[in-house]
């Protein structure tokens, strides 16, 4: 797979709606993670991310505003011991949950399939970086209908090991804007990891479309110490 441009890849998207880059710093020094999310309802771009402990959850912008928490409420964000979890919904408690009693990732997402949100039925997408003793590896996941059919689910897992400097996978959860929104296809996609954690997060952020924007999480963990580094940008302010 060659190696793509994060940058493009975001900008010749206008809708790759939430997505989650998993990779390692130039310099190696650094696991890197990113997680955006997008929105083209009300209820949807009503929202902010917060820190919460290790972690980070969504929160209303405007509680008045807030419709229907379901979906757009939870913690995207979560770390158990020495591993960070990323995920595009509530999946991350299962996660954090099953792994925290001896479960591996892919067993943990196998009680879950994707968003009941018909006629999208929204990937769930899903990544872990695990950091000990200086040895650094990470894995994504993705669970979503089979082509649109409810009645079957996909579920994809891809792991990597020993990441190699400069270079990560990006997943979202759809190919583009439409109606119903087209799932994402394929393997997560090779994407180079570019500067440090400032100029990383202006990048990402300044690539989203514009209007469908909403937030952006981005984690540099340094891989000997454990030492971390986040930066979260709202759009509403």
């Amino acid at each position: 797979m060659e190696l793509g441009s994060l940058e493009q890849k975001l900008k010749n998207n206008s809708y790759p709606g939430r997505g989650i880059v998993i990779g390692m710093s130039p310099d190696k020094k650094y696991a890197v993670t990113a997680y955006f999310i997008m929105g083209r309802s009300v209820n949807s771009r009503n929202r902010i991310f917060i820190e919460d402990g290790e972690g980070i959850r969504t929160q209303a912008f405007d509680p008045a505003k807030l419709s229907d928490p379901s979906l757009v409420i939870y913690a995207p964000v979560r770390v158990l011991g020495t591993k960070t979890i990323v995920t595009n919904g509530d999946q991350t408690d299962t996660i954090y949950e099953l792994m925290g009693k001896g479960q591996t990732f892919e067993q943990a997402l196998r009680t879950r399939t994707y968003e009941p949100d018909a006629p999208n039925y929204t990937p769930r997408i899903s990544g872990v970086l695990q950091i000990e003793k200086g040895v650094y590896h990470y894995a994504m996941s993705i669970l979503k209908s089979n082509e649109g059919n409810p009645e079957s689910c996909c579920r994809h897992t891809f792991t990597y090991e020993c990441p190699i400097a400069g270079e990560g996978h990006f997943i979202h959860t759809y190919q583009g804007d439409g109606d119903p929104l087209p799932s994402f296809e394929g393997e997560p996609e090779r994407v180079g990891i570019l500067g440090d954690i400032e100029e990383f997060t202006q990048m990402v952020w300044g690539s989203l479309n514009e209007e469908n924007k909403v937030s952006l999480f981005v984690r540099f963990i340094d891989v000997e110490t454990g030492g971390v580094q986040t930066r979260i940008v709202n759009k509403n302010r």
